[in-house]
C-alpha cells in the first residue's frame, strides 16, 4: 500500500525537506503541499491523503483549528502534528482536536517515517515525554469516587474486557508501546495489536490516547 501524504507548513524550505525524505520511501508519496491551515483543509477534501503532516503555528488558520476542521470534513485522513515548539498546550490541544499523533520537528527521519506508517495503519503516535505529561496532567483530575452516572457506564464498559485485555489496557495506560507490552506480558507483538483492536472496539474508543484516558479514569493505573 502506498501512503498518500499532504505536507502542511508555512515554510517552503521545510515543505521541500519533508517532501525529499518522503519521496525516497517506496511506500510513500507526497500528494500536495499547503502553506496554511485553510488551504490544508481544502486540499485534504480534494486529494484525500492518508496522512496529513500538520505544522502548528501558521498565519491565518493555525494547525490546531485546521486539524479540528479536517477531522470533521475529511475523516479518512489522519493528522500527525509536527512542531518546533515543545509546549504541552500544543500537544494537548492537537490531540483534543482529533490528531493521531504529535512529534517535534527535530525527530530523526527514521522515527518520523515510522510514525507516519503507524498513523496510516490506524495507530496513535505520541512522543514518550508528551505521554508522560499527559498522564501527569490528567491524574489530579481523577475523582476519588466515580460519579453515579458516568462511573456506572464506564464500569459496565470495562466488564466487556477479558482479564488479558484489562492487562493490555493497563500497560497502554502506562504509555508503553506494543513492543514493550509484548515483552512485559510475554506475548507476540501481533497478539498485543489484536488485543488493542478488540479493546478499542469493545470500549467504543477512537484511538490509543482515549484508551490511556479510559485506563486512568477507571483506576487501572495507580500512580506511584
Amino acid at each position: 500500500m502506498t501512503i498518500r501524504i499532504l505536507i502542511v507548513d508555512d515554510e517552503a524550505l521545510l515543505r521541500m525537506a519533508f517532501s525529499t525524505v518522503l519521496e525516497a520511501q517506496p511506500d510513500m508519496v507526497p500528494v500536495g503541499e499547503a502553506a496554511d491551515g485553510a488551504e490544508a483543509v481544502r486540499l485534504a477534501r480534494e486529494l484525500r491523503p492518508d496522512v496529513v503532516l500538520m505544522d502548528v503555528r501558521m498565519p491565518g488558520t493555525d494547525g490546531i483549528e485546521a486539524t479540528r476542521r479536517l477531522v470533521r470534513t475529511s475523516p479518512q485522513s489522519r493528522v500527525l502534528i509536527l512542531t518546533t515548539f515543545d509546549l504541552d498546550e500544543y500537544a494537548f490541544a492537537g490531540l483534543n482536536a482529533g490528531a493521531s499523533g504529535f512529534l517535534l520537528k527535530n525527530t530523526r527521519p527514521e522515527e518520523l517515517l515510522t510514525a507516519i506508517r503507524a498513523v496510516a495503519a490506524g495507530d496513535a503516535v505520541v512522543s514518550p515525554r508528551i505521554t508522560r505529561l499527559l498522564l501527569e496532567s490528567f491524574r489530579p483530575h481523577i475523582p476519588g469516587g466515580r460519579e453515579a452516572g458516568r462511573g456506572a457506564e464506564r464500569a459496565e464498559r470495562l466488564r466487556r474486557l477479558t482479564p488479558r485485555e484489562r492487562e493490555v489496557l493497563a500497560e497502554v495506560g502506562r504509555g508503553r508501546s506494543n513492543a514493550e507490552i509484548a515483552a512485559t506480558l510475554h506475548l507476540a507483538e501481533a497478539t498485543v495489536k489484536s488485543h488493542l483492536g478488540r479493546i478499542l472496539h469493545k470500549l467504543e474508543l477512537r484511538d490509543r490516547i482515549q484508551a490511556v484516558v479510559f485506563a486512568h479514569e477507571n483506576r487501572l493505573i495507580h500512580p506511584a
